[in-house]
């Protein structure tokens, strides 16, 4: 039996997790499955259901915001020991954003997270250039794609991302365009780009799921519970009812993302 890696989760610190997480609920006008999003219980989530490690993410809003949560992303990770993987956060108009990346891989943190909705910015705007041209064919990056309210995430947008920096490891959320899944896929069906499952299924359905992933392939997609407002054991569950093969469950549920994190 292979060991089950959620590519896509949230924390927060202790004091900050409860307040957090409402600001989420509040701005996607969703109820969040937990209350709190803090390490405890994100832990107890995923140990419903037996997943094995988690990526972990928070959001930059501000540039003065970034170092810190790199550094509270990689001591919660150590603390865990290893059982999470940290991603880092980054900011367009963040002076120093370069040796900042490099600080948070000494720090132990295996790629690189944005949402442009919530950070307010385009993610093909010429700020983010470098940060691209840097990572690609170093660090995979997780970038939050779609929201009908919004264009800065636009797949459009990462389409064009795609074409400027071709050795880029992407991994698209929420099947590369939350709230406009149809969309992502008239932009993003053969471009070089991972996608995750996170927050979607609710909104889709069993059926749309399915024709999705088979879309794009299971080799490009990645298992991903969106935590505090997802949780584990009710993703998983509703992704093994997809009824897809063991072949793709396997790809999904771990081996695309062990390529991804070299583990």
């Amino acid at each position: 039996m292979y060991d089950i890696i959620d590519f896509h989760s949230h924390i927060y610190p202790e004091r900050l997790a409860k307040k957090a997480t409402k600001g989420v609920s509040e701005f996607y006008s969703i109820a969040m499955n937990h209350e709190v999003g803090n390490v405890e219980s994100l832990i107890q989530s995923a140990d419903k259901a037996n997943i094995k490690n988690i990526v972990v993410h928070a959001v930059a809003t501000t540039p003065k915001q970034v170092k810190r949560i790199n550094e509270f992303i990689s001591d919660t990770c150590e603390k865990n020991n290893k059982r999470l993987l940290g991603f880092a956060a980054t900011h367009p108009f963040l002076e120093n954003a370069i040796a900042e990346i490099d600080r948070a891989v000494n720090l132990g943190l295996k790629g690189i997270k944005i949402h442009p909705d919530v950070q307010q910015f385009n993610m093909d705007c010429e700020e983010m250039f470098p940060i691209y041209d840097y990572i690609q064919g170093k660090l995979p990056i997780l970038i939050h794609c779609g929201d009908y309210r919004f264009d800065y995430s636009h797949p459009k947008r990462l389409a064009r991302v795609l074409d400027m920096f071709p050795k880029l490891e992407v991994i698209a959320a929420h099947f590369g365009g939350w709230s406009i899944w149809d969309l992502a896929m008239e932009y993003l069906t053969n471009r070089n780009c991972y996608l995750d499952v996170s927050s979607s299924f609710n909104f889709l359905g069993k059926t749309r799921s399915r024709e999705i992933i088979k879309a794009y392939g299971a080799e490009r997609i990645l298992f991903g519970v969106d935590f505090p407002m997802g949780d584990h054991k009710t993703e998983l569950e509703y992704f093994l009812s997809l009824g897809l093969s063991e072949y793709e469950n396997k790809l999904i549920l771990h081996d695309n993302a062990a390529k991804i994190l070299n583990i």
